[in-house]
């Protein structure tokens, strides 16, 4: 397949993308195209620019060169709807319940002014918020606080707050580090089982190179292939290895009650 047919069909595109801090370069020449659906874990040392990319997707960074296309526009300047985003520290509302911390994903975009839906509008977010977790596994957990749940029933929630919004791209930067082997299995199979019926594309920088091929359709490993050591931050990493994995598991998924739910329609 020629570049100009994989960028044809290409949901993001990054184009020769670089990001610098000063003297200092944490990303060079990142050129991939990603096709809609793909399940994309980073991997590589720390320090490499993994967590960076996962920024640049989310707008949270402009690249310092190139650019990032989200099917074919330009990314939005700041986080938007299209692309959720989940890390390792939960980033849930302590003083709300988990219902009303999912849905109020639902609420602000909303109701701006008040922050909160009133009538039939709340009754209806509240109802698919309460749906989302019951396929999380937290239907049992809606009147709880997060401070009362464990570590690997919090990152549900977290999962949670980021499907509710029906993002097309959700980015995972190590979310399952802090939770014991047993309970980041469960998560695995969760997280699958979620990219299956939802169908979205997925990038997931991991630390554990195993979990990044059990989770993957696609595995890019970032390194520098260029290293000076009297000018430590004059290169930065690249994708050095970009591997197809487990291609079987993109097969189209059954449509369901939830896939028919997030796509909303």
């Amino acid at each position: 397949m020629s570049d100009k047919k994989s960028e044809a069909g290409a949901f993001i595109q990054v184009k020769n993308v670089w990001q610098q801090y000063g003297d200092q370069v944490v990303l060079e020449r990142l050129n991939l195209s990603i096709a809609e659906g793909e399940f994309c874990t980073l991997v590589g040392a720390s320090g490499c620019g993994k967590s960076t990319f996962l920024r640049l997707l989310l707008g949270q960074e402009a690249p310092s060169r190139g650019e990032i296309l989200l099917d074919g526009q330009p990314l939005a300047d700041e986080p938007d709807a299209s692309r959720g985003v989940v890390f390792q520290r939960y980033s849930v509302f302590p003083h709300l319940s988990v219902l009303d911390n999912v849905t109020l994903g639902l609420e602000l975009p909303r109701a701006p002014l008040l922050g909160r839906l009133l009538g039939r509008g709340k009754r209806d977010a509240r109802e698919q918020a309460a749906q989302m977790l019951h396929k999380v596994g937290l239907g049992h957990a809606l009147d709880k606080y997060p401070a009362q749940l464990s570590g690997g029933m919090q990152q549900r929630l977290a999962i949670a707050q980021a499907l509710i919004m029906k993002p097309r791209v959700l980015l995972l930067d190590e979310p399952f580090g802090a939770l014991d082997p047993g309970i980041r299995k469960d998560m695995h199979a969760l997280l699958l089982e979620l990219w299956r019926e939802t169908r979205l594309t997925v990038f997931m920088v991991t630390h554990d190179l195993s979990e990044g091929f059990t989770l993957g359709s696609r595995i890019l490993v970032f390194d520098k292939p260029r290293i000076d050591p009297h000018a430590p931050g004059a290169y930065g990493a690249r994708v050095t290895y970009d591997i197809p994995l487990n291609d079987g598991r993109r097969a189209p998924a059954a449509a369901g009650p939830f896939r028919t739910a997030y796509q909303g329609a």
